[in-house]
C-alpha cells in the first residue's frame, strides 16, 4: 500500500533565497529570487534550451550543462524548486464518501491503486480534495513516474543544486480557491488547464495541439485551444459550469494577450471573463514583487517558497537517511547484535583499505597536476558537439512508420488516421479498431518493438468501430541503448 500523506505537501524551514524553474519540453527557465530587508527581489534569472534529454541522458552530463548555464547566469543559489511539466502526469478521479478520518486515508489508498493504469509504485503521488455543491467532494489524483522524478532529480543533484520540492507550475500560478476559476498557461509546446473550486483542483489537462513550437518559437492555435476549453467545460457539473466566471490565462504578452481577445469572442456564450494575467498576485511574499516583474511559473514557485506556502501538489519523494534506514532495521533484539556485529565487520574492513587510501591520495596529486589540460581538453569537445552538423543520418521518421505498418493487422480491423511526430521522438497516432481486442492486439505487438517506449492510449471512444489515440516515445537504437 501507498502512504498518500508522505506524498503530499511538506513544509520547509523559511528561507530567504531560492531558484525556482520550469522544464517545458527541452526548455529550462529560472528565477533566482532573494529577500532582504523584508522586501523580495528577482537576484538573476535565465531561458535557455537544453540539448540535453533529461530523462535520457547521463545525469552527470545532463548536470554540467545545467551548472554551465546557471554560472553564465551568475546565479549561485543551490536551494531549488522545481515545476514539472503537466504532460508527464497521470490523472484520474474519485468521489469520496461520507467516511471517518482514517477511514477516508484507506479509500484513497485503494482508489490510486485501483485507478491508475499502472503499478501505482511506479508513481509518486499527490492528491486534491474538492469540495463541491452539497456534499459531494472529489478527489484527484495526479501521478508521475517515478524514474522521471528520479531522472531528474540526479541531473539536479549533479549541477549543484539540491531540490526542496517538485510541484506543478500552473497550480503555483493559480492555487485554489473557494469559488470556480479557469486558468490556462501557455508554454512553448503544449498549454495547460486547470479549473480550481472547492479548495481544491478539479481538472487538469494538458493540450496537445493548443501550441505549435516548431523552431523553438511558440504559436497560438486558438481554434484548437478553444474547442478544448468547450470540451472541458461541457464536463464540468451544471452546477461548477453556471459559478465559473473567470478564466485566466498566464504567459508570455505578445500570446497572452492574443488568446485572451480570442477566446473571449469565441467563448462568448458562457460568459466567461477571460484576462491575461501580467503580474504574479497569486505568489505572495512578504514586502511583495517589484511592479514590473514578469509573470512566470519559476517565479510562482519561488515566491510560493520564500513565503513558507507549501505547493498544493507535491512530487519529491521523501528523503530517508542511511542512519534511519539502519537503526529502523537493526533497532531491538537478536538485529542489534547483529548491527554491532556488521559494524564491527566494517571497521576491520576500512583499516584495511587504510592502505588503498594513501595510493589514492598519490595519484590525486598526478591528477592535480594535469587537471588543466584536461578540463581544456573537455571544453573543445563540448563546443565540437554544440556546432557539428545538426541533421541525423538515420531515416528515423520512416524506422517509425515501418514498425507502425508492421505493427498493425493486414485485415484492416485496426487502421490509422493520422501519425504525428514531435521533436523527432514524440509520436501520436490517432485511428479506429473494429473492436477492444483488435486494439490490445496492435498495442502488445507495439510494446514488444525495442525502440518503443512510454506508449499510453490516451482516448478511446465508440464501441463498433471504437476511436482511439496513443502515443510513445521513440528511442534511437531501442531502450536498453540509452
Amino acid at each position: 500500500m501507498i502512504d498518500l500523506n508522505t506524498t503530499q505537501s511538506k513544509r520547509h524551514k523559511p528561507v530567504t533565497s531560492v531558484l525556482g524553474l520550469t522544464l517545458d519540453g527541452g526548455r529550462l527557465e529560472g528565477v533566482w529570487l532573494k529577500r532582504t530587508n523584508g522586501a523580495a527581489r528577482v537576484a538573476g534569472s535565465f531561458t535557455v534550451t537544453l540539448t540535453l534529454d533529461p530523462l535520457t541522458a547521463a545525469a552527470e552530463l545532463v548536470g554540467r550543462e545545467i551548472r554551465n548555464h546557471l554560472d553564465a547566469a551568475g546565479i549561485r543559489e543551490r536551494r531549488c524548486v522545481v515545476g514539472l511539466p503537466l504532460k508527464w502526469a497521470l490523472l484520474t478521479q474519485t468521489q469520496m464518501p461520507a467516511l471517518s478520518e482514517p477511514d477516508q486515508t484507506s479509500f484513497l489508498q485503494t482508489e490510486a491503486e485501483r485507478n491508475f493504469p499502472c503499478d501505482v509504485a511506479t508513481l509518486v503521488t499527490a492528491w486534491s480534495r474538492c469540495q463541491m455543491a452539497g456534499s459531494v467532494e472529489t478527489v484527484t489524483f495526479a501521478g508521475m513516474p517515478r524514474d522521471h522524478v528520479g531522472a531528474l532529480t540526479a541531473a539536479l543533484r549533479a549541477a549543484g543544486l539540491k531540490p526542496l520540492s517538485f510541484a506543478l507550475g500552473i497550480t503555483a500560478l493559480q492555487p485554489p480557491t473557494p469559488e470556480p476559476v479557469l486558468a490556462i498557461l501557455l508554454g512553448v509546446h503544449q498549454a495547460d488547464l486547470q479549473i480550481t473550486c472547492g479548495g481544491g483542483v478539479l481538472k487538469l489537462r494538458s493540450l496537445e495541439g493548443a501550441m505549435d513550437g516548431s523552431g523553438g518559437r511558440a504559436r497560438l492555435q486558438p481554434d484548437v485551444m478553444a474547442r478544448e476549453v468547450r470540451i472541458t467545460l461541457g464536463q464540468l457539473p451544471e452546477t461548477i459550469r453556471t459559478g465559473l466566471r473567470r478564466l485566466r490565462v498566464f504567459g508570455p504578452a505578445d500570446l497572452g494577450e492574443t488568446l485572451s481577445a480570442e477566446l473571449q469572442a469565441r467563448l462568448a456564450e458562457f460568459g466567461l471573463q477571460v484576462m491575461w494575467v501580467a503580474r504574479d498576485d497569486a505568489a505572495a511574499v512578504p514586502g511583495g514583487l517589484e511592479a514590473d516583474t514578469p509573470v512566470s511559473p519559476a517565479l510562482s514557485l519561488a515566491a510560493g517558497c520564500l513565503a513558507g506556502t507549501p505547493s498544493h501538489w507535491e512530487f519529491l519523494p521523501p528523503q530517508v537517511s542511511a542512519a534511519q534506514q539502519m537503526f529502523s532495521r537493526y533497532g531491538s533484539g537478536k538485529w542489534r547484535k547483529a548491527g554491532l556485529a556488521a559494524a564491527g565487520a566494517m571497521v576491520a574492513v576500512g583499516l584495511a583499505f587504510l592502505g588503498q587510501q594513501a595510493l589514492l591520495w598519490h595519484y590525486q596529486s598526478r591528477w592535480d597536476a594535469v587537471k588543466t589540460r584536461v578540463v581544456d581538453l573537455e571544453t573543445i569537445q563540448n563546443k565540437i558537439k554544440q556546432f557539428r552538423p545538426w541533421f541525423d543520418k538515420s531515416v528515423r521518421s520512416l524506422n517509425i512508420l515501418k514498425q507502425l505498418t508492421q505493427a498493425f493487422p493486414e485485415d484492416g480491423d485496426v487502421t490509422a488516421k493520422t501519425v504525428e511526430i514531435r521533436e523527432a521522438n514524440q509520436v501520436t497516432c490517432t485511428g479506429t479498431a473494429k473492436d477492444n481486442a483488435a486494439l490490445l492486439h496492435t498495442l502488445d505487438r507495439l510494446r514488444q518493438v525495442r525502440s518503443i517506449a512510454d506508449l499510453k492510449v490516451n482516448r478511446i471512444q465508440g464501441k463498433t468501430p471504437l476511436q482511439f489515440t496513443f502515443d510513445f516515445r521513440w528511442v534511437e537504437g531501442g531502450v536498453d541503448a540509452h
